[in-house]
């Protein structure tokens, strides 16, 4: 899947707050990431590389376009170019685990980032609470489709699923759950799979679209696929905006800029926002500190609560998701 290609103001990296205090001297960073492939990723690396580069840190990249073992390469060599510090998106929880014990041999801190290890009991780990923010979100959406439904209605809920070797995937596709069981005797629930791939995502929405035409909410495990699901409601007559005959309720999580215009729009009800400035700045810092403690197995969770964008708190909490921040210019 080809990167977005995005450009991120350097005005937002300070209005963000991100920080590059945290070591007095200059240190070499390695950070390898799995992938550019949504704006999340595209701002999450703008936002670590560019704050550390400006903080006179040197940072060597490595892109593993998906490949787990590419990247467990790509960071022995940054082991071997004795580097002082890691972060690392990785391609998936197994693999994560793998790249945090390669790295804490060799004694050098990692943090993983956004991404977590199946195994967080080592290393950084800066992460999202997914199943909460998920939960939220879909709660929002799933209160006002049964506001509207008459009682004795049983409603089709679609939830586009990631992939399930990420533990993010799992966390959105629990928090989704953990929703839709509060009513579960009012939901018919039809499962998409979608690989974090969006051709595959369109594959399967297309069919299960096809086989239950009558939807009366979407849950996607990430906002990047939200033009995907336009593809396929829109020749159906089911793009609908807020109060027009037909809408389908959808919710997301990520808070990217295109769910920030979609909820501004009406096409989209809720998201679950992840607060990326949070999380690359925590991330940095937290190596960063590190370094200058010479502590080369630094071990701790920095979570991240996030919270859900809805339609209700659009007004006031707006600015608070960072691809409203984006899409405004802030």
């Amino acid at each position: 899947m080809k990167s977005l290609k995005y450009t991120m103001a350097a005005a937002i990296l300070t209005t963000a707050g991100l920080l590059s205090s945290g070591s007095a001297h200059a240190a070499k960073i390695c950070f390898a990431f799995q992938d550019l492939e949504t704006e999340f990723w595209v701002a999450g690396h703008k936002a670590i590389t560019e704050t550390l580069k400006a903080s006179n840190h040197e940072v060597l990249e490595s892109n593993a376009n998906e490949d787990a073992n590419k990247q467990l390469e790509q960071v022995k060599d940054c082991i071997a170019q004795n580097v002082d510090g890691i972060i690392v998106i990785p391609q998936d929880g197994e693999s994560a685990v793998t790249i945090v014990k390669e790295s804490q041999a060799a004694d050098i801190p990692i943090a993983v980032f956004n991404r977590p290890p199946t195994d967080t009991s080592k290393g950084i780990v800066v992460v999202a609470d997914n199943k909460t923010i998920a939960e939220q979100a879909v709660d929002y959406v799933t209160a006002e489709a049964l506001a509207k439904a008459p009682p004795d209605k049983k409603l089709n809920a679609i939830i586009i699923v990631g992939d399930l070797g990420d533990p993010n995937a799992v966390g959105r596709k629990d928090g989704f759950y953990a929703s839709i069981n509060k009513n579960k005797d009012r939901f018919n629930v039809i499962e998409v799979a979608s690989k974090w791939d969006a051709a595959t995502a369109l594959a399967n929405l297309e069919a299960a679209v096809t086989a239950n035409p009558q939807v009366d909410l979407l849950f996607t495990s990430s906002d990047f696929l939200f033009p995907t699901i336009r593809s396929v409601f829109e020749p159906r007559g089911m793009w609908k905006k807020r109060g027009e005959e037909g809408h389908v309720l959808m919710a997301g999580l990520d808070g990217d800029k295109t769910a920030c215009q979609l909820i501004k729009e009406g096409f989209v009800d809720a998201t679950g926002v992840q607060d990326l400035f949070f999380e690359a700045d925590s991330a940095m810092n937290a190596i960063l500190a590190a370094i200058e403690a010479k502590e080369t197995q630094p071990n701790k969770i920095m979570p991240d609560p996030g919270f859900a964008l809805t339609q209700a708190n659009l007004g006031t909490d707006e600015m608070r998701m960072w691809g409203c921040k984006l899409l405004a210019g802030k």
